[in-house]
């Protein structure tokens, strides 16, 4: 496997997911501006996965899961062989799917060209990312449902004596739902400290800043009190998320919160704030922006 460093990662994830948006005339677009400094670290440095020996074409898809579905998979293929000291990652927030596959191709996890299948009727490499889709374990997608699912596992993983973690990504919004503080209390209960939680605190949601539909603050305060450990830190520096991931948490959950910007790196994006879910392009020159941006910023390469 081909090696890249973290911010090498960073770069081409966000170079992937413009392409990809310009290429399709939308995409999640701010997400993967935010975080990818976060998928760069996790998957450059922080990760402890096996390689595989090759970068993977994404499979169709299968069918729905059931019993005599034999031809049915997860998407942890592209994480190498699973043992008992491997770290399992679970993404919680499944409109992150783009970031997640760019990821895995900038890591050459995944053939790039699978990216081409985003989306497509029989594609496995869903917008939602599913349970066998490219990285992803679980089904997720309501926002909060990784984590609990999450906890299961590392519970389950403590049992069995396995000495792999459990990583869990995050949006800052789910922090809106009860279901994630019912699970903080879960996790500080049993004393999960093989599970890490790296929050995307960009502070967009759907409908706009997450300050004017709900606001969490204060994160940190408020998930300490729920029993986590808690390190805030700029989610756009590599160094700085690495040396937060090893701060020591036994006997707790850790709460990493990456404070970020979601128009990082895209500087034309900041003209749609602060509607900046999902992009699409409403006219011919609006898109030939992106373009010339793309040309100008990202296809020399880094």
């Amino acid at each position: 496997m081909k090696t890249k460093k973290p911010d090498e990662l960073a770069f081409e994830i966000r170079r992937l997911v413009l392409r990809h948006t310009i290429d399709s005339s939308g995409g999640y677009l701010s997400q993967a501006c935010s975080s990818a400094e976060i998928f760069g670290a996790l998957f450059g440095s922080l990760l402890r996965l096996n390689p595989v020996e090759k970068p993977l074409i994404p499979r169709p898809f299968p069918g729905v899961p059931s019993s005599t579905n034999t031809e049915y998979f997860r998407g942890t293929e592209f994480y190498g062989e699973q043992s008992a000291d491997t770290d399992r990652f679970i993404l919680s927030p499944t409109h992150y799917s783009l970031v997640l596959y760019a990821a895995l191709a900038a890591s050459s996890r995944m053939d790039e060209n699978g990216l081409l299948e985003f989306n497509k009727d029989g594609s496995s490499v869903e917008m939602i990312g599913a349970e066998h889709s490219p990285g992803m374990e679980v089904m997720t997608g309501s926002l909060g449902q990784g984590l609990s699912q999450a906890a299961g596992i590392a519970f389950g993983r403590r049992i069995k004596k396995e000495t792999g973690r459990v990583i869990v990504f995050m949006s800052d919004g789910e922090f809106q739902t009860g279901m994630t503080w019912e699970t903080l209390q879960f996790m500080s209960h049993h004393k999960l400290d093989n599970l890490i939680i790296i929050t995307d605190n960009n502070r967009q949601q759907c409908d706009g800043c997450t300050e004017s539909v709900m606001s969490v603050e204060p994160l940190a305060g408020r998930a300490a009190a729920f029993g986590a450990e808690t390190v805030t830190v700029d989610g756009h520096d590599t160094a700085a998320i690495e040396s937060a991931f090893n701060t020591g948490h036994k006997g707790k959950p850790l709460l990493l919160i990456c404070n970020t910007d979601p128009c990082r790196g895209v500087e034309p994006l900041k003209q749609n704030a602060p509607k900046l879910h999902y992009l699409r392009f409403k006219s011919k020159e609006e898109k030939n922006k992106y373009i010339n941006f793309y040309e100008t910023n990202f296809k020399g390469g880094k």
